[in-house]
């Protein structure tokens, strides 16, 4: 009964805002009406502010403003633009919050430098290139095709280039670290002896858990280009392979997989969950971070970001902490729990038990 009040409420609703846009009638009601047109107007323009962004960040000029304030002629001679175009690219800065003009001179605002201090995250701007030749037809890269970008360093048949491998490593690594602040500060490894980092890169988690655990004997198992990639800049243990395929190695009674499993499609998540049951002594924890598709506050950033990030990755896609749940106790799990993290948009924490 409930929901066929709620289904006739909404669609109530919807004539009712259907019919002032369309008619010129929200002037009736100013506040709904503002609020919708400022919305509409961001959610049509949002490709624009993104490129904004993007330029700011490829011209140098985001680097530059968080050394400190700079005059309009050296933002030229960073940029490599002309005055007016350089104008251009700051005004529209600033009108996203992220520059600002005080007394002739330009300086990053709040949330400009927020974007550069964040680590990792002018590189995820410079990657986005990939995502947007991808996203030039998104029906076409719904369907599977368009350009592929992406999709190029995720060929598991052995014939993605090197040199994407190495690129998206490198993005790997770079966003790591806050990714790794938010797993540590939402669980302890104090009462483990050794962890395993499954799909880990180059390092990156492990490096950060090094740093807060020294006694704790460390692993990373990856692809074997990638795996290279780590040699010589992470203290732990080097296992070559492919989950999808290999048996995990034993001997480590916790594991952790950051940002894996949503790269994933559910057939090679259920094998890898499997494996990693297996791997674990009885007790043995699993560590999952992922951001969720279902985080209070940030349900854009789950199946309209991912959601399309993902599909244009031709792999994996946005799951709920009740999929997962439901995943890892078809792989045996018994004990699962989802940890509180500062940040919940950059990635939720997931513990299971053996």
């Amino acid at each position: 009964m409930w929901e066929r009040a709620r289904l006739s409420w909404a669609l109530r609703r919807n004539r009712l805002i259907g019919g002032a846009a369309a008619n010129g009638l929200a002037r009736w009601f100013p506040g709904p009406g503002r609020r919708y047109a400022r919305r509409l107007f961001d959610l049509t323009a949002g490709f624009v502010y993104a490129q904004v962004i993007q330029a700011l960040v490829t011209s140098g000029l985001l680097a530059r403003l968080a050394q400190g304030p700079a005059a309009l002629d050296e933002a030229v001679l960073v940029a490599g633009l002309d005055g007016s175009a350089t104008l251009t690219l700051l005004r529209a800065a600033k009108s996203l919050q992220l520059v600002e003009e005080r007394g002739g001179t330009w300086l990053l605002a709040g949330l400009g430098a927020a974007l550069a201090a964040m680590p990792g995250l002018a590189d995820m701007v410079r990657h986005h290139r990939l995502l947007y030749a991808d996203l030039a037809d998104p029906l076409a890269m719904l369907r599977g095709g368009g350009a592929g970008e992406l999709a190029r360093p995720w060929r598991y048949d052995g014939t993605a280039d090197p040199a994407d491998v190495a690129t998206y490593s490198a993005l790997m690594a770079a966003t790591q670290p806050m990714v790794a602040q938010q797993v540590l500060g939402a669980c302890s490894f104090a009462g483990s002896r050794a962890l395993l980092d499954v799909g880990g890169g180059t390092g990156g988690f492990l490096a950060a858990v090094r740093t807060a655990y020294l006694q704790l004997r460390l692993g990373l198992f990856d692809r074997p280009a990638v795996v290279e990639g780590a040699r010589g800049r992470v203290d732990a243990a080097l296992h070559p392979g492919s989950f999808r395929d290999d048996p995990l190695p034993g001997g480590y009674d916790a594991i952790s997989l950051v940002r894996v499993l949503h790269d994933h499609d559910d057939e090679v998540v259920h094998r890898l969950l499997a494996s990693v049951r297996a791997a674990l002594p009885a007790g043995g924890r699993l560590v999952i971070a992922e951001p969720l598709a279902d985080t209070p506050g940030a349900e854009s950033m789950g199946h309209a970001y991912f959601g399309f990030y993902l599909a244009a990755m031709r792999s994996g896609r946005p799951r709920t902490y009740a999929e997962y749940a439901a995943m890892l106790r078809a792989a045996g799990f018994a004990s699962i729990r989802r940890k509180r993290t500062s940040i919940p948009l950059i990635t939720s924490v997931i513990i299971a038990v053996a």
